[in-house]
């Protein structure tokens, strides 16, 4: 296998001419992205730090929007045999400094105005000013790749990110991925995607997700184009796909819609648009319909992954051919390289057509969750990772999934996991018991809906549902607060074994709902 210098290597040798990074005003090519790079690495190798230098293995953590700078950091920090821990730039101070802590990260790359936040961190470089100068100060060379700053003893299995993901119990675990896992996840794009050197990515996706970052190593391997979206605007995107002549990118299913209706209200000529995939959350196969009839020369493409899967699992192709098929419900088949297995409780592999735990298996599976073994051995098995996603394979190995991991809620493309709220709602003095579950959501795919029973009742309940919201955004991201906080008289309703019955909750919701994935 290979690493992070690879790609790099690859790209200044053969394709150093060739556009790379398109950002606003900025266009940088291959050769100058790559020198970036090299310049961004020495740099943070000579940082003088409490304690010295950064060394192998250390952490560098970077919270900001999508652009050229973030993307160079995204390769130079691996390459340099460090590791890169990409925060998510929607999370509170609280949830930030939790992940920097539990990292032991020393530095911070960002693009945010001071804050106490950067009392977690050794050294905070910000974006532009601090960065640029990190650059100039390492200067220019002839030799783009110096063993002195791209080691040339950097292994597959060395670690080369920390990403960060809500736990179902307890704290955010940080997803151990290696260079091994996200090449082989490049090398998979290659063969879904199509990929060619003429072709124009779109990045709209958070880099900060997996998602976001899903094309990058592929896209520079290949020496094929990367135009970056800071922030998601369907006028914009519309308009970078016409004056850009994109050729492809991955929206998660509330940009899709969004994109797609704004193509109704504003036509633009996007003919040059070949493949456009969609992943992270849910898609109604009335919205997905509606996006083959607005964008008829684009092949569509369902994509489902996992961050501790480097993240993508299964795709199915030309979905915009199936959509009146049983297969439009699906998540497609496994890429190459990468193996699924249907479990039962005890991991015994179930037959075609029955329903068990999604388990995938494949060079692109995490080493591990960062500093929690019991995690990392709940989770991976014999060579298995136990998604806790349920679902059912067909005779062609096409991926059906029936629930999504009990206790995750996926809104908007982001990941909500419903105990990290219940530990939100449940540190409210009023509450005596809670139960948070996802509804069906016309914009977010997906909402977060709380259902609350208080310890006395309540006069006014609607106050008391604000006044809980208002309580969780203190602790939580404002994605992960409730859209609709149920005060109940009721008890929650509840197993023989005292366990709340989630799917009793979320029955009246879903009902009548169609749903690509569910």
């Amino acid at each position: 296998m290979h690493t992070f210098q690879d790609p790099l290597r690859r790209a200044i040798t053969t394709h150093g001419d060739a556009e790379a990074l398109v950002c606003g005003d900025v266009r940088h090519d291959y050769g100058t992205t790559v020198d970036r790079c090299r310049r961004l690495a020495a740099g943070l190798l000579a940082l003088d730090l409490p304690g010295g230098p950064l060394r192998r293995g250390d952490r560098v953590a970077i919270v900001a929007a999508n652009c050229h700078r973030y993307i160079e950091t995204y390769l130079a920090v691996p390459a340099a045999g460090l590791v890169l821990v990409p925060l998510n730039s929607r999370h509170t101070d609280h949830e930030l400094r939790y992940a920097a802590q539990d990292s032991a990260t020393r530095v911070l790359i960002t693009d945010r105005a001071p804050s106490p936040l950067d009392d977690t961190f050794q050294r905070v470089i910000r974006i532009p000013h601090d960065y640029e100068a990190l650059l100039a100060a390492a200067g220019p060379s002839d030799d783009p790749l110096p063993v002195e700053v791209f080691p040339d003893d950097l292994a597959e299995n060395d670690l080369a990110g920390l990403f960060y993901t809500g736990g179902t119990t307890g704290a955010a675990k940080g997803v151990m991925l290696t260079h091994r896992n996200l090449i082989a996840n490049a090398w998979s794009m290659f063969t879904w995607s199509g990929l060619v050197p003429e072709d124009r990515y779109l990045v709209v996706s958070p880099l900060f997700h997996a998602a976001g970052t899903v094309q990058v190593l592929a896209s520079v391997w290949m020496g094929s184009a990367q135009v970056i979206v800071p922030a998601f605007d369907p006028a914009v995107v519309l308009d970078l796909l016409e004056h850009e002549r994109i050729t492809t990118s991955l929206l998660v299913p509330t940009m899709l819609a969004a994109t797609t209706d704004e193509q109704i209200r504003s036509p633009r000529e996007v003919s040059s648009l070949r493949m456009l995939s969609h992943g992270a959350s849910p898609a109604t196969l009335a919205s997905l319909r509606r996006a083959a009839d607005t964008f008829p020369d684009t092949e569509l493409v369902h994509l489902y992954g996992t961050t501790e899967t480097s993240p993508v699992i299964t795709a199915l192709r030309h979905e915009q051919r199936l959509l009146d098929t049983p297969v439009a419900k699906s998540c497609g088949a496994p890429v190459i390289g990468v193996d699924i297995a249907i479990l039962d409780h005890d991991g015994t592999r179930l037959a075609v057509g029955e329903v068990g735990e999604v388990a995938i298996r494949g060079a692109n599976v995490m080493l591990g969750y960062w500093n929690k073994p019991d995690a990392t051995e709940a989770a991976l098995s014999d060579g298995w990772y136990r998604s806790g996603d349920v679902g059912r394979v067909d005779d062609h190995g096409h991926l059906f999934l029936v629930d999504r991991s009990k206790d995750m809620i996926v809104s908007g493309g982001e990941n909500v996991y419903s105990t990290e709220v219940e530990d939100a709602l449940a540190s409210h003095p009023a509450v005596a018991e809670v139960a948070v579950i996802g509804v069906p959501d016309e914009r977010w795919g997906e909402a977060v809906y709380a259902v609350v029973v208080l310890r006395e009742p309540a006069a006014d309940p609607d106050a008391v549902a604000a006044e809980l919201a208002a309580h969780c955004r203190q602790t939580i991201a404002g994605y992960k607060v409730p859209k609709q906080i149920q005060i109940s008289t009721d008890p929650l309703p509840k197993s023989g074994a005292g366990k709340i019955l989630k799917r009793t909750l979320r029955q009246p919701h879903w009902e009548g709902h169609e749903s690509a994935i569910v």
